[in-house]
């Protein structure tokens, strides 16, 4: 990689391929639509149950957390398609590995939105 002098214009220009590789994920993995819908509900509890600020920014981390592992997986297993298109045991225990990144991001953003909502929940019915 040769060194370029610094240019903003440069900077602006790669946020272009950071959306297109949001419209990938989005195009190609269902997953991610989950999330996007689980993302929507819990941005309209946060607002009905009026969560603090430390509650939002505990909910906004878990959020980015599962999106973040969902694109670093899409990334691996493409990757991993690329390198090798045919079955194969070690292409699937990384592609394994990547799937565990996100369910455990996944279940880490569950414990987090249980922390965040179910004692404003429990106060509903007391």
């Amino acid at each position: 990689m040769k060194e370029e002098k610094f240019s903003i214009a440069k900077r602006l220009k790669s946020f272009t391929y950071a959306f297109a590789g949001l419209k990938v994920l989005f195009k190609e993995e269902h997953n991610a639509w989950i999330h996007l819908f689980a993302t929507v509900c819990v941005i309209v509890a946060g607002i009905l149950f009026k969560i603090s600020l430390l509650e939002w920014v505990a909910v906004a981390f878990a959020i980015g957390l599962v999106f973040s592992f969902e694109i670093m997986n899409t990334s691996v297993e493409n990757i991993a398609d690329f390198i090798c298109p045919e079955r194969d045991d070690r292409i699937k225990r990384i592609k394994d590995l990547a799937a565990a990144a996100v369910l455990v991001s996944a279940i880490t953003a569950a414990v987090v939105g249980l922390l965040v909502f179910v004692p404003k929940i429990l106060e509903l019915f007391s």
